[in-house]
């Protein structure tokens, strides 16, 4: 079967091209604007690809297609899309083509909340690969354990990114209601994607319709003392459930990494990614993996291998004794934890962060009460504020001299790589590619020491 992806290049979409490549079919697609990382997993994979959605792709790249799988970034008044409406041809939802095709009759692992998706989902995947049970996965983004975001093999189990995002325009229902998962963990939930939820309540009956779909037999690994979650559970819940970070009703771990389970330790868990936030995605992964059948000894094990995901944290380069990391974080409490992350590994080492407020939520200026207050552990921060509408600058005025706005990105690189000093930390923080600006800020940064050290021969001679 041919199958034409639109919007192939978004972490889902991408994903869900090479496992239907891996499952044989052929398969072709397109985007608004063909972009790395996936365009270049995508190459790798031989996968064709438009740039943009002139219809006229029907009759060329997309010509014969069996089928037109959608995504979300897809609307109506798409010139493809449209064409495919008036020509009558067959479509389908991302989700709905991974539910009918691929996850029938096998043991899912999905892992759902406003934070932490991804890391625990890689580090679930890792663990059960760690033990042997070597799953498929599709994650939304690249585990560096495996360097690609999904892989299909035929495996029996199958560990999924479990995103509340709506799945397609002809689809409103989240993402996550077409996995039907057995194991099913649920990591925090606070308000996010204000373009398409009217509050919190609404997205809390999203994660209630996710209960429905667990079986009887299933089991839900929750996040303790969450209190949208608790009023989720409270709507119904037909399925065992297993709490983690709660002190001896269930999973715990302390800060030192010991693990226990209904107060009874367990073993040490030795992760090399820092952060509270990352003991917690450790644990929940741990218990998810425990309930398909892992032992905690091996989990343990297995968890001390893993090597975190690309722009989690991720360390890009060094130069003149600067460490430039980049973060997908862009929702305030993931920029907390973050910085918190960086502020345990090195509690002397200035912290100088970098943000873009690119999410939709963050564009409406829904949480930009909050973005101050959750920048507080950074030593200085510049906010890239081009296109906001709303006023960054009073958004950061508790922070006072500490912050500084632009809406030139030359500028701010400069700024940036101007100020650094020998063991500064440089955190990028951003949802999007922010113009690449980590490579930029290395160039500079590499460019001023080069400078300097021109300079200090020239005095010599």
């Amino acid at each position: 079967m041919h199958l034409h992806i639109l919007g192939i290049c978004g972490t889902f979409m991408g994903g869900i091209a090479a496992i239907a490549r891996a499952n044989g079919h052929a398969v072709t697609g397109c985007d608004a604007a063909v972009y790395p990382p996936m365009s270049t997993q995508l190459e790798r994979l031989g996968i064709a690809m438009a740039d943009g959605y002139d219809a006229a792709q029907l009759d060329t790249l997309a010509r014969g297609a069996d089928l037109f799988v959608i995504g979300n970034v897809v609307s109506r008044g798409n010139s493809l899309m449209e064409a495919i409406l008036d020509r009558g041809l067959p479509y389908r939802s991302g989700p709905q083509w991974l539910h009918d095709e691929v996850l029938a009759g096998k043991w899912v692992l999905a892992v759902a909340g406003t934070h932490g998706k991804t890391t625990t989902a890689s580090m679930l995947a890792h663990v059960l690969d760690a033990a042997g049970f070597a799953p498929d996965f599709l994650i939304g983004g690249i585990p560096a354990n495996f360097g690609v975001s999904a892989r299909s093999t035929g495996s029996r189990w199958f560990v999924v990114e479990a995103d509340e995002y709506d799945t397609a325009f002809f689809d409103k229902r989240s993402k996550f209601v077409h996995y039907s998962p057995t194991t099913l963990v649920l990591n925090n939930l606070e308000y996010d994607h204000a373009d398409i939820f009217p509050d919190l309540a609404a997205i809390e009956t999203q994660f209630h319709h996710l209960l429905r779909t667990v079986p009887g037999k299933g089991r839900i690994v929750v996040r303790a003392g969450d209190a949208a979650l608790e009023r989720v559970l409270t709507r119904g819940c037909w399925s065992g459930v297993e709490r983690f970070d709660s002190a001896g009703l269930g999973w715990a771990v302390s800060d030192a990494g010991e693990v226990s389970f209904e107060g009874a330790r367990l073993g040490a868990l030795r992760l090399a990614l820092p952060g509270r936030h990352n003991r917690l995605n450790a644990l929940a992964a741990l218990a998810a993996a425990h309930h398909a059948g892992v032992p905690v000894a091996a989990g343990l094990a297995a968890l001390a291998g893993f090597r975190g995901v690309r722009k989690r944290l991720e360390l890009r380069g060094e130069a003149g004794g600067v460490a430039v990391y980049d973060d997908f974080a862009h929702h305030p409490t993931a920029i907390a934890s973050t910085l918190a992350a960086l502020r345990e590994a090195g509690p002397d080492r200035p912290i100088v962060a970098v943000v873009e407020p690119r999410s939709n939520t963050m564009k409406l200026g829904t949480l930009r009460g909050e973005l101050a207050a959750s920048l507080a552990e950074a030593d200085r921060v510049h906010c890239y504020a081009a296109g906001l509408g709303w006023d960054a600058g009073e958004a950061l005025a508790p922070l006072g001299s500490r912050a500084s706005i632009h809406v030139d990105l030359a500028r701010l690189v400069e700024a940036v790589a101007s100020e650094a000093r020998s063991g500064d930390r440089i955190v990028v923080m951003s949802n999007g590619g922010f113009g690449g600006v980590q490579d930029r800020l290395l160039g500079a940064l590499g460019a001023r020491l080069a400078g300097g050290a021109a300079d200090a021969l020239a005095a010599k001679a």
